[in-house]
């Protein structure tokens, strides 16, 4: 399929012109950042914003995985010589992954299954048989192919084998896996429990041990919290819809007689569904609800991270920043108006022997440098710590006392541009100087830190890292 195919698509999905998407996706095959396209190639996009500009990415991004994928598949079907006239239109007809892979399955490449097994002992001719459900006897007919050279020794093992046969065309079937696909979606349940033995070394996951909602309407942080439970052996999850459903779905399509060639299919349809399909869709919903999730965690992310990246900026003032601390003490640097560090102390307000000689020292920093704020870290003893300072007698009215996220100054901190600036200061002392900075200016002191490491989003760490570093 030729991308102008693509081009054309992506245009009536995103409500633009077809020339602004062949336009956007030179720019981008060409290297050119988002950023750059939205900013300064508006006359050849026709003024697409950001928003759109990532939106023509991501769909071609799509396509062009799915058009891998179908000639990937085409070229295995033609390697086996079954690549017929109505196949090839069924595949460019796909316009999904999962639809793809429905009518690639009876091609695939398989291991030696037992239907495998059953045809090799020549049971195929019976399965089709049954499978049409006619009015036949059954046990005479199964007789037929008792053969000790085959080792199918009894009638039971000849139906046996037929049925793991016809319970594999099931499996197979494109309209049967998208209605089971579709009744997965609209009634399928998570559930989630504890693994005995695992209660007190999963604390954290306590309000999964014995989790059921809806699947669809599992919002993204509890998809991936009990995901993390699952991934650190803590919980088992479950993902399926009401048996009956399932099966009457099943039952509907496959079985069309009442005799007994068709409570042999019923039994196949039975097997198909608890030994493969239900298995195998399972699997695909796993991982459809984990991209959904992802998705959204990644949405978050970003707009946490953008609202601190544009921040309102306090200004040039020079400051006093404290990374506060309980048993190590609070650390406390004075920057002038540029940033530049000054001094550096520590104090220990939690300490009650400590406490005057811990507002002597702010006092007499905020005095000789003639401070205009406090910037104080939000992490462990903040709140305690701003309460200290708002204590301090004599400390000037006019100078602000202001809470800062000091998410990812511990990164900065350790990092090698930290290092090189302040080579003879401790690791400490560098995160107060971020603290301090970033109320100055968010922006300018952020963009030192690999997003993930500001803290802004939720289980970042457990999301497409790929897609959240595109994002």
């Amino acid at each position: 399929m030729s991308e102008t195919h693509f081009h054309k698509k992506i245009a009536i999905l995103l409500g633009i012109a077809e020339r602004q998407v062949d336009a956007t996706v030179k720019l981008l095959d060409e290297g050119a950042t988002i950023p750059f396209i939205s900013r300064y190639r508006k006359e050849m996009t026709g003024s697409l914003d950001e928003v759109q500009v990532a939106n023509v990415r991501d769909e071609m991004e799509r396509l062009r995985v799915l058009e891998k994928r179908r000639e990937a598949i085409i070229e295995s079907i033609e390697g086996q010589g079954k690549l017929t006239p109505e196949l090839i239109t069924l595949l460019r007809g796909a316009e999904t992954i999962s639809k793809l892979e429905d009518i690639y399955l009876p091609y695939k490449p398989k291991r030696r299954t037992r239907a495998a097994i059953a045809r090799e002992k020549g049971l195929e001719p019976l399965a089709q048989l049954l499978f049409e459900q006619k009015k036949i006897n059954v046990e005479a007919e199964a007789q037929l192919y008792v053969s000790e050279e085959k080792d199918v020794k009894t009638t039971d093992e000849v139906l046996s084998g037929v049925r793991d046969i016809i319970a594999e065309w099931v499996n197979e079937n494109v309209e049967a896996r998208e209605k089971i696909r579709q009744l997965f979606k609209e009634q399928a349940t998570i559930k989630s429990k504890v693994f005995k033995s695992k209660e007190s070394e999963g604390e954290k996951f306590k309000d999964y041990f014995d989790w059921e909602e809806r699947l669809m309407s599992c919002p993204s942080h509890r998809m991936l919290a009990m995901r993390r439970g699952e991934n650190e052996d803590i919980l088992t999850i479950s993902i399926a819809p009401p048996d009956d459903a399932a099966m009457d779905i099943l039952y509907n399509q496959f079985i069309t007689s009442t005799n007994s060639t068709s409570e042999q299919v019923r039994l196949a349809v039975e097997d198909s569904y608890n030994r493969m399909m239900q298995v195998s869709i399972e699997s695909e919903m796993r991982m459809f609800t984990k991209e959904l999730a992802d998705e959204k965690a990644i949405q978050v992310f970003a707009e946490n991270l953008r609202e601190l990246l544009l921040a309102s900026p306090l200004g040039q003032k020079a400051m006093l920043a404290i990374d506060p601390g309980f048993r190590t003490g609070c650390k406390v640097v004075a920057l002038d108006k540029q940033g530049k560090l000054l001094e550096d102390t520590v104090i220990y307000p939690h300490e009650t022997n400590k406490i005057f000689e811990s507002k002597q020292k702010v006092l007499a920093l905020c005095a000789k440098y003639n401070l205009e704020a406090i910037a104080i870290g939000n992490g462990t003893a903040g709140r305690e710590t701003e309460s200290f300072v708002r204590t301090i007698d004599g400390l000037p009215k006019e100078i602000n006392i202001i809470m800062v996220n000091e998410s990812g100054a511990s990164i900065y901190s350790a990092s090698e541009a930290a290092r090189e600036e302040f080579s003879d200061k401790d690791i400490t002392v560098r995160g107060a100087v971020s603290i301090g900075r970033r109320l100055a200016d968010p922006l300018a002191e952020l963009v030192k830190i690999d997003a993930k490491s500001i803290g802004v989003g939720q289980y970042q760490h457990d999301v497409d890292q790929y897609e959240i570093k595109k994002k």
